[in-house]
C-alpha cells in the first residue's frame, strides 16, 4: 500500500491548487480524480462557459458593427462551432493541470476514491480492483452538482441542468431557465444572445437575488430590453415533458399559468459530492448536506480535512482554491490566519457583467450602521462611452464615522477584473479619502470606482 503525506480527493479548483501547494511544501502528495483533471470548473463550469459567453458577446458586438462605423454583412452564427470552442477550451485548460501535477511530482490516481478510517483511501479504477492508499493527511475536495427539485426531475434531454445546457446538440428556439443566480444568469444571456427566447423563472423578488438590489433591478431592465422575459416572485410547481417539448406550471402572485419551451434549464443551486465517499464509516460529521470544520478545514476526526463547496463557506472556485492553499499551510506548520468570508469577490459573467464583495446598501442599513453610499454611472465615463459600454454602474458603501470600505457593487462592461480593487483595498483596510486620493488613469472604466467614492463624500467631478 502506497503511503503519502498528503492525498487530496477531487481535482477541481479547490483539489488540484491544494495538491500543488502541498507539493510545493515538500509533502509527497497524490490526487484521486473520478472523470477529468480540473473537476467541473475547467471541464462544466466556470472555463468552458466564460468560452460560450464570449462568443456571444463577439456576436453582439458583430451585430452591432454599424454602432462602431463599420459594416459587416451577413452576421450568423454556427451554434456547434460555438460548443465545440468551448469544449476546446476546456480540453486545453486540463491538459494544462496534467502538465502541473507532472511538473509538481503529484501523484495522480484515476478512479472513484472513498476515506477509510485510519487514514486511508481506497481508489476504484473504471476496470481494476480497488487500491488502497493512506496519508497522514486526507482532504476531501469533491465539489458539487446540480441541485434537484422534486417539482423539477432532470432527465438530460427537456429538463436539463448546466452540464447539458453546454453541449445540446441543437438550439432551442424557446427556453425556461429556472432559477437567476451567476449560472442561471449567465446561461439565459448566452442563449438569448443567440437567438433563443428565454424566459428566467425566480423564486425570490429579485433577479441576482444575492447582489444590491440597484444592481439587480439594472439587470433586469437590460435583459427586457435584450428580449428576456422575467418572472420573478415565482416558481414551477411542474413540468409535463409528455409531448413535443416542454411545459412548465408557473405559481406567481397572479395565480397560475403555463409556459410552453423546447427546454427547461433547472438552474437552481447545487447539491454537495458527499454520498459513498465514506463519510458515515469514518465518523466524519456533516449537517444540511455540509461537511463541518474549523478555521482550517480539520473534520472532527484527526487527519481528515474538507474544503470547498462540501464545507460551509461560498461555493466559489477562488474560495475552494483560497481554502486549499490555507489547509496545506497549517498541514505545513506555516503560520496562518483564517479567511474572511467577509471579503470574497463575486462574479457573475453575463453581460453587462456583475462583480461584488461586502455589505449591501439593505445588509449595511439592517446592522443599523450610518453609511455613505456613492453611485457613478458608466454612462458618464469618458472610456464606457467610447467603447459602446456605458450600461451599469459602480456603487459604494462607507461607514460614516470610519471611513471603512464596506461594500462595492458593479455592474458594467469588464467589471468582473475591476473587483480586485476593492478587496484588496478591504485587505488592507483602506478608507474612502486614501481610495479618493490614489489617482486613477484616464480614460479608463477603474475610474468610476474612485468617482463613486467621490460621490459618497460629495466630492465627485463629473457628474
Amino acid at each position: 500500500m502506497s503511503k503519502f503525506d498528503v492525498i487530496v480527493l477531487g481535482s477541481g479548483p479547490g483539489g488540484y491548487v491544494t495538491a500543488i501547494r502541498a507539493s510545493q511544501l515538500g509533502l509527497k502528495t497524490a490526487i484521486v480524480e473520478k472523470e477529468n483533471l480540473g473537476g467541473v470548473c475547467l471541464n462544466w463550469g466556470c472555463i468552458p462557459t466564460k468560452a460560450l459567453l464570449k462568443s456571444a458577446q463577439v456576436f453582439e458586438y458583430l451585430k452591432h458593427a454599424e454602432d462602431y462605423g463599420l459594416s459587416v454583412d451577413k452576421v450568423e452564427h454556427d451554434f456547434d462551432a460555438v460548443v465545440k470552442r468551448s469544449r476546446g477550451v476546456a480540453d486545453g485548460m486540463s491538459k494544462g493541470v496534467q502538465f502541473l501535477m507532472k511538473k509538481n511530482k503529484i501523484e495522480v490516481l484515476n478512479g472513484f476514491g472513498r476515506v477509510l478510517p485510519g487514514k486511508k483511501v481506497v481508489v476504484k479504477g473504471e476496470h481494476g480492483e480497488p487500491a488502497e492508499y493512506s496519508a497522514d493527511h486526507i482532504i476531501i475536495a469533491t465539489g458539487a452538482r446540480s441541485r434537484e427539485l422534486p417539482s423539477l426531475p432532470q432527465d438530460g434531454k427537456k429538463v436539463i441542468g448546466y452540464r447539458e445546457a453546454m453541449t445540446l446538440k441543437k438550439q432551442p428556439k424557446k427556453m425556461i431557465v429556472v432559477g437567476s443566480g451567476a449560472i442561471g444568469i449567465e446561461f439565459a444571456y448566452f442563449y438569448n444572445s443567440m437567438g433563443t427566447e428565454v424566459t428566467v423563472v425566480e423564486y425570490l423578488p429579485n433577479i441576482v437575488p444575492v447582489e444590491d438590489e440597484d444592481v439587480s433591478k439594472q439587470l433586469e431592465r437590460t435583459f427586457k430590453k435584450s428580449g428576456i422575459k422575467i418572472k420573478t416572485s415565482a416558481e414551477v410547481t411542474k413540468v409535463d415533458t409528455s409531448g413535443e417539448g416542454v411545459k412548465a406550471t408557473v405559481k406567481t402572485a397572479k395565480g397560475e399559468e403555463v409556459l410552453e419551451a423546447d427546454i427547461v434549464l433547472s438552474a437552481v443551486g447545487i447539491k454537495t459530492n458527499i454520498e459513498n465517499i465514506g463519510l458515515e464509516e469514518v465518523g466524519i460529521a456533516t449537517d444540511r448536506d455540509k461537511i463541518l470544520v474549523n478555521d482550517y478545514y480539520q473534520t472532527n476526526i484527526p487527519g481528515y480535512y474538507a474544503i470547498g463547496d462540501v464545507t460551509q463557506g461560498q461555493a466559489l472556485a477562488h474560495v475552494a482554491s483560497a481554502e486549499g492553499i490555507l489547509c496545506v499551510e497549517k498541514i505545513a506548520g506555516m503560520h496562518v490566519e483564517p479567511l474572511d468570508y467577509g471579503n470574497i469577490p463575486g462574479c457573475t459573467y453575463c453581460s453587462p457583467e456583475i462583480a461584488s464583495v461586502g455589505l449591501t446598501e439593505k445588509q449595511a442599513k439592517e446592522k443599523g450602521l450610518d453609511i455613505k453610499v456613492g453611485k457613478f454611472p458608466f454612462s458618464a465615463s469618458g472610456k464606457a462611452k467610447a467603447s459602446g459600454t456605458s450600461d451599469g454602474f459602480v456603487k459604494v458603501i462607507f461607514d460614516a464615522k470610519y471611513g471603512e470600505w464596506l461594500g462595492c457593487h458593479m455592474i458594467g462592461a469588464g467589471v468582473t477584473d475591476m473587483i480586485a480593487e476593492a478587496v484588496v483595498a478591504r485587505k488592507l483596510e483602506t478608507t474612502g479619502h486614501e481610495v479618493l486620493k490614489a489617482v486613477h488613469p484616464h480614460p479608463t472604466m477603474s475610474e468610476a470606482v474612485m468617482e463613486a467614492v467621490a460621490a459618497a463624500y460629495d466630492e465627485v467631478i463629473h457628474l
